[in-house]
């Protein structure tokens, strides 16, 4: 671990407890941009629905990294909807956004202005959720499957490839909603603290088997997915 990772907020989406009921959404979607700052050094970054700027430390070594967000905020650079992000026309070439999709009126238009704002040969790297709980902040107003977001991107704008990829399997998924509402039990039996050493077994447990049976990974039939990740190229 880096200096810089052990103080830059957003620890916990870096390195989330096991015990957290989004643990199977937070680890592989950390792992995921993890690989990918690695792959942007030198480059110009621009996080949209930047929060706090948690994967910052990832991204360290790119030419610029640029926050954008619907408020202020301490870490924002720029204050901007996702639907009219106010930098000019393909100038980053990596453009990050992160469990913002969700909550927007209009994802195609979303899409179509992250197509804008990226370089050509750049990347847009996506996550929304596919399963979840209602979670409004201030709406929550959408889920996806894999071939929603596939159709979705490649309607809205021209790029050279779009991958959708599951953040972790079927299990996974399973024991992410089992641990939400265990979690929300225990908090109103304020008794929060005992519900994470059975959280934790209940993650270990499904990633174990995600790992073991490769069908679960799989974007089959009867797949259920917590998170989908999207890497669309311009």
């Amino acid at each position: 671990m880096t200096s810089l990772d052990a103080t830059w907020p957003g620890r916990d989406h870096r390195e989330p407890s096991r015990s957290l009921p989004n643990w199977s959404i937070r680890r592989p979607l950390a792992d995921w941009l993890r690989d990918e700052g690695a792959a942007a050094a030198g480059r110009r970054v621009l996080d949209v629905g930047c929060g706090d700027k948690p994967y910052y430390p990832y991204f360290a070594g790119a030419a610029s990294y640029v926050g954008v967000d619907v408020k202020e905020n301490r870490a924002a650079d720029l204050i901007g909807s996702i639907d009219a992000i106010p930098v000019a026309d393909k100038s980053f070439d990596v453009v990050l956004c992160t469990q913002v999709l969700e909550h927007v009126d209009d994802p195609a238009a979303a899409v179509l202005e992250l197509h804008r704002v990226c370089a050509p040969g750049g990347r847009v790297l996506l996550s929304t959720h596919g399963v979840q709980v209602f979670h409004p902040n201030p709406n929550d107003l959408w889920r996806w499957t894999h071939q929603g977001l596939q159709l979705l991107f490649e309607r809205q704008a021209r790029w050279t490839s779009v991958s959708v990829v599951p953040g972790a399997g079927s299990a996974e998924c399973m024991a992410m909603l089992v641990g939400t509402y265990l979690h929300l039990l225990a908090k109103r039996a304020h008794a929060a603290a005992a519900a994470g050493p059975v959280i934790g077994a209940l993650n270990a447990g499904a990633h174990t088997l995600d790992r073991r049976v490769p069908m679960l990974r799989e974007a089959i039939p009867g797949a259920l997915f917590a998170n989908l990740h999207v890497t669309a190229v311009r």
